[in-house]
């Protein structure tokens, strides 16, 4: 069969947490889910890339996402933002690495979708493709070896000796498929001499993390090298349950499966491991550096970002998310500021950046996990201010959106409308608020907020009492399906 009559299904990986982008990338908002390269996101990006593989004479089906269900929501509102619908949402119980995350979708293929030679076109949602065209044109030739048997996988054209990436040495074309070639050896990162010998050699690519091949192939090849991770997945998969727009794995048969990349698990197993080279002008954008790499610079090589001001400073990637950013007479360096956290380094030091959310985490701070403005389904809220015993917020609710009723424990609330028309209800009482109204709700009281005009509505809200955690929260009744403690 030719790759022009192949069906190719994406499947989009968007559990990561990109702390290595800290501090703009944390584990409640990641780097896949941030605008950092133009107007969409990488996710958003990633889609839009698939879905052009349809003019390149592969027939493209809706992409399946394979996501942390904390994120869930974004998510969506990112694929709805620009008009994508995924054939299925499913939300990892626990990350696992990619093995088990992969099989969900395999499963999913295998048994939902019409086409019992499935081919899976598998993509991280982070990763940056500069040459488009390429991308179509490997995607092409890996189909054809895929309908063959073969687990493809993307090997990328090095341009510099990189130490971060693994490597793939390239063995023979495969007969019958051009552009295709065996794999001779995998290689883990190497060290610095040994990257540059491997570029003066040729024939090495960098191990993409990108990869393509039949739902069915992948899982025979698990039931040989892992039945294990095979059981429990697919015993995790038939136990799942619906949650809106989302599918929910059992979380207890998911925990029970090995935790292992699809490199370990299989590739570097299988003797049906293949890979087509080709130069995409690819990036995992993994750190600051790369990101200053990518990104479009003035004639001092300077990356600038935001409300910038940079004197006899060089070569650099400078971002202002909030604040007048001012930078004097420094060279090679990364300079990020949000609200509540500035990163300075020099960028040979970007790999160094986990140190720091290594030691956030030890001191048990809450800067790697999320930003002052946190994100819900029905809008977000930013923080203002806080105290021992008090809190400050921004609260914007979309129209139509409303919170959940809920009621805390520790603390009591007060809204003030500054903008909108608010739907309040406390208690058995319902009330309207206008801008310049407000309301108080003791603690352990039910309550529920609702957006019932056309325009955002925001409020101000002050929090008073002995716990002021997000988790002090019990919901009744929710439109998000988030019920519960």
């Amino acid at each position: 069969m030719s790759s022009a009559n192949s069906v190719i299904h994406p499947v989009i990986l968007s559990g990561g947490s990109g702390t290595r982008l800290w501090p703009l990338s944390r584990e409640a908002f990641p780097k896949q889910l941030l605008a950092l390269l133009g107007a969409n996101t990488l996710l958003q990006d990633t889609l839009l890339r698939v879905q052009a593989l349809a003019s390149a004479a592969l027939r493209v089906q809706a992409p399946l996402i394979i996501c942390n269900q904390e994120h869930r929501f974004l998510i969506r509102e990112q694929c709805r933002a620009i008009g994508q619908n995924p054939a299925a949402y499913y939300l990892e119980p626990a990350g696992r690495n990619t093995a088990p995350a992969i099989a969900l979708a395999a499963l999913h293929l295998l048994h939902e979708s019409a086409d019992p030679d499935a081919l899976m076109l598998v993509l991280p949602a982070d990763h940056v493709i500069g040459k488009v065209s390429a991308f179509a044109n490997a995607v092409q030739a890996a189909a054809q070896a895929a309908q063959q048997g073969y687990l493809m996988t993307f090997g990328l054209t090095p341009s510099y000796a990189e130490i971060g990436y693994g490597y793939i040495k390239q063995g023979a074309v495969l007969p019958g498929l051009d552009g295709v070639h065996s794999i001779a050896q995998f290689v883990e990162k190497p060290a610095l001499a040994v990257a540059q010998q491997y570029l003066k050699e040729g024939g090495y690519s960098w191990n993409s993390g990108m990869f393509l091949f039949k739902a069915s192939q992948y899982l025979a090849e698990l039931q040989q090298h892992n039945p294990a991770m095979l059981a429990a997945v697919t015993d995790s998969w038939q136990r799942k349950q619906r949650d809106l727009d989302f599918w929910r794995p059992d979380s207890e048969a998911f925990m029970r499966s090995p935790a292992d990349s699809i490199d370990y698990a299989i590739m570097q197993k299988t003797t049906k491991a293949a890979v087509v080279a080709a130069d995409l002008a690819w990036s995992d954008v993994g750190s600051w550096d790369s990101l200053w790499q990518l990104a479009e610079q003035d004639a001092q090589g300077n990356a600038k970002h935001g409300d910038v001001i940079a004197v006899g400073t060089h070569n650099s990637y400078l971002r202002a998310e909030h604040k007048l950013l001012a930078v004097v007479g420094l060279d090679n360096v990364v300079v990020v500021e949000t609200k509540d956290a500035v990163l300075v380094m020099h960028k040979d030091n970007a790999q160094d950046v986990k140190l720091v959310v290594e030691q956030l985490k030890a001191r048990q701070r809450d800067e790697h996990k999320l930003h002052v403005k946190g994100y819900r389904p029905w809008g977000w809220y930013e923080g203002v201010d806080r105290g021992a015993t008090f809190q400050v917020k921004r609260l914007m609710v979309k129209p139509g959106a409303k919170l959940s009723l809920q009621l805390h424990q520790h603390r009591a609330e007060h809204w003030v409308v500054v903008q909108g028309q608010a739907k309040v209800i406390i208690g058995e009482q319902e009330r309207m608020l206008l801008p310049n109204e407000g309301v108080y709700i003791p603690a352990k009281t039910k309550h529920r907020l609702e957006n019932c005009g056309t325009e955002d509505l925001f409020l101000v809200e002050v929090q008073c009492g002995t716990y002021l955690g997000e988790d002090d929260i019990v919901r009744f009744e929710d439109s998000y399906g988030r019920l519960g403690q």
